[in-house]
């Protein structure tokens, strides 16, 4: 044990020293922080980029339907050609101008915006909506149809998503959400059992061809150096991934003690937290509560463990079948033949995925979730979903049962081919290597 705590030491100071690590350290909580600060601060924005649109109505029309907002405001311009009204956009004295030419229709269905820069598509959506209404309602009117009669039958639709659990209690769930959660999960866990995996399998190759090996495993057993190797790169991975989700976190709750969002219920109050950092209008926008509200309904107490463990167990499985194609092999070339099997099930597990966020439930997704190699990733798919407890345990031991059953095959076939060089090896003679004691 006291030669394997040596290989774990080197291993892994050697990789936590890279600069690669450290810039990746650093540059991920940033990321996984902007998934939810970006959303926040775009609707913010929002806010503020108010736009001015001058409207030449030759119609006369929508002079009147067309109303001022807290993302528009609406200048009627009269008595000036809209060539010269082009010109004052292009000036910056507008931000858009509106055109509505003059039809030989009673109905003008044409318009026509321009503007120096790109036209918000809320500006678009909203003005399209003001002609289209308008125009409906003269039809309807045309025709002998009382628009408002058309109106009142007309309704909007609030459809929530309230899933029940044994107990009877209901909880709020956004589907986009947790799909999109589930994805980044999973291609978490691939990214990190492929790349951290590869250098299990490099690591081991490079030794193997300088004849570094043959040096090491006079002093230590094969068995020793395989696990030492292992163990010390998934501490790596363990490492980067803790500094991430504690660097997350300090961003992630010292931007909503800056902006005042910690407390859902204070916002949906319109209460202010920091009164003399934040406005009661940016309290009360929509979009901000919306994006918090989403955020508070993840349940962090079961994905985050059941991230870890699937990450641990899903890396230590992969990572033994990589060192063991590590001592096959004489270079990184010779390695593709037999990294084929290894990560056909991975993307077996992320081509599902798009079927278990649809169905997460089904008898497919289920059956994903609980094959050892595919479980990794297919389970992360189905947990920000709502998946039973039993199933959950049932997949950790068939992962941790097939785990230890990999160990014992990868330790056969890492003890021989360790030391065997210049030779094509094929599938047939690796059975053999099994059936030695």
């Amino acid at each position: 044990m006291n030669k394997i705590g040596l290989i774990i030491k080197r291993e892994y100071l050697t990789r936590v020293r890279k600069r690669s690590f450290i810039i990746m350290t650093f540059l991920g909580p940033v990321l996984l922080a902007a998934i939810y600060i970006i959303p926040i601060l775009l609707a913010l924005h929002s806010e503020s980029d108010k736009k001015t649109i001058a409207v030449v109505d030759e119609s006369h029309w929508f002079e009147d339907r067309l109303k001022s907002n807290e993302e528009q405001t609406f200048i009627i311009v009269e008595n000036m050609p809209i060539d010269s009204v082009k010109t004052l956009v292009q000036e910056g004295y507008y931000d858009i101008a509106l055109h509505v030419p003059p039809t030989q229709l009673n109905i003008p269905s044409n318009a026509i915006l321009y503007s120096h820069k790109q036209v918000p598509m809320n500006v678009e959506s909203y003005i399209r909506n003001v002609m289209k209404k308008e125009i409906e309602e003269q039809k309807l009117l045309a025709s002998g149809v009382d628009p408002d009669i058309v109106n009142a039958v007309k309704t909007d639709v609030n459809l929530s998503v309230m899933r029940m659990d044994e107990t009877g209690n209901e909880k709020e769930t956004f589907t986009q959400v947790q799909f999109t959660l589930g994805i980044i999960l999973a291609t978490l866990i691939y990214m990190f059992i492929i790349f951290f995996g590869g250098q299990v399998l490099n690591g081991v190759a490079e030794e193997k061809t300088n004849r570094i090996i043959e040096v090491i495993v006079s002093s230590v057993k094969p068995f020793q150096l395989m696990m030492g190797k292992i163990i010390g790169v998934s501490l790596v991975a363990l490492t980067q991934f803790a500094m991430w989700i504690i660097m997350t976190v300090i961003i992630y709750f010292g931007f909503t003690a800056v902006v005042g969002l910690s407390n859902p219920a204070a916002i949906s109050s319109g209460t202010v937290l920091n009164q003399e950092m934040v406005s009661a209008d940016i309290m009360n926008n929509e979009n901000v509560m919306q994006v918090v509200n989403i955020a508070h309904s993840i349940d962090f107490g079961t994905i985050i463990p059941c991230f870890l463990i699937f990450f641990i167990l899903g890396y230590l499985l992969y990572a033994t079948l990589y060192a063991a194609v590590g001592s096959l092999v004489d270079n990184n070339t010779d390695s593709q033949q037999f990294t084929l099997p290894i990560t056909v099930p991975l993307m077996v597990a992320i081509i599902s995925s798009f079927y278990i966020i649809n169905n997460p439930d089904g008898v497919l997704s289920v059956v994903l979730s609980m094959i050892p190699f595919t479980s990794p990733i297919s389970m992360m798919v189905r947990i920000p979903f709502g998946v039973p407890i039993w199933q959950i345990v049932i997949s950790i031991i068939l992962l941790i049962g097939t785990f230890i059953l990999m160990t014992w095959i990868a330790a056969k076939i890492y003890r021989t081919g360790i030391l065997m060089y210049g030779k094509k090896l094929t599938y047939k003679e690796i059975f053999k290597w099994l059936k030695y004691k």
